[in-house]
């Protein structure tokens, strides 16, 4: 990641149950935004295949690209590694947690209801405000939000999505 390029606010969380449609998220992501490769399903070969499709795709658009596990990227997500790291957070525990681990930037859910967990308890935008507000790195809103429910939520933090940017 280039060291004067500004952490995204907006941002697109990959997963299979995008199919086909991820490529019309990562059209719809403004120049400027993030994606977070994850992917977790697919077998290691067709899943660095799809990823050097996102990479082209994201180097086209300068879109920041973070892949979890090992791919070369921007940065990675989650655990531990060299260069830029995020992370993902529920609570303040874990974003403490994240931040001691190295994380520059923290991915905390689920700010709102959402598909990926049906029926989860969720911080909601007050606890979701009680909770970012101790960080000492950004915090990007994740579960449920977009560009209507991130207007909810204190302090304008930016947010990631999954079907915010396929729908």
């Amino acid at each position: 990641m280039p060291r004067r390029q500004p952490l995204p606010r907006l941002w697109l969380m990959t997963d299979e149950r995008l199919g086909e449609g991820l490529w019309r998220a990562l059209e719809r992501l403004p120049k400027g935004s993030g994606v977070v490769f994850r992917h977790y399903g697919l077998s290691s070969g067709d899943r660095r295949k799809l990823f050097e499709r996102v990479r082209k795709v994201a180097q086209r658009r300068r879109l920041l690209l973070l892949a979890a596990n090992g791919l070369r990227a921007d940065g990675g997500h989650g655990g531990r590694g060299r260069g830029f790291r995020s992370a993902s957070a529920h609570s303040l525990r874990e974003l403490k947690t994240a931040e001691r681990a190295g994380a520059r930037l923290i991915f905390l859910s689920p700010a709102f209801a959402t598909r990926s967990h049906p029926g989860g308890r969720t911080l909601g935008p007050v606890r979701f405000g009680l909770i970012a507000r101790h960080a000492r790195v950004p915090v990007i809103a994740l579960g449920g939000v977009d560009a209507r429910r991130a207007r909810r939520l204190p302090h304008r933090y930016g947010w990631a999505g999954i079907d915010a940017w396929s729908d």
